[in-house]
């Protein structure tokens, strides 16, 4: 699913409100997001999942195309692990 169909499936679901309110909510809760995690801090949505970062090493790489060593420097990467509840459903048969 894309941004544009969350807002379509959004919008269908939520017909008392104009499609400008749900693009506005939408932006709300995916900048909370990233700025939490920004912080440095984690966000957990119960039943579905968690969000944090993880710290990455510096460490010395290869370009594929010459095979070169390339440094690539320490930094933090985004990480998602899923819920149990959310685990379940996708094991369901």
């Amino acid at each position: 699913m894309i941004r544009s169909e969350l807002l379509q499936q959004l919008h269908k679901d939520n017909p008392e409100l104009r499609a400008e309110e749900i693009e506005q909510v939408v932006d709300v809760f995916f900048e909370e997001i990233a700025e939490r995690l920004a912080e440095g801090g984690r966000v957990e949505l119960r039943g579905f999942g968690a969000f944090s970062t993880r710290k990455r090493e510096a460490r010395t790489g290869r370009n594929p195309r010459t095979g070169d060593a390339v440094e690539v420097p320490a930094k933090r990467v985004p990480y998602f692990k899923a819920g149990k509840e959310i685990k379940k459903r996708l094991n369901e048969e």
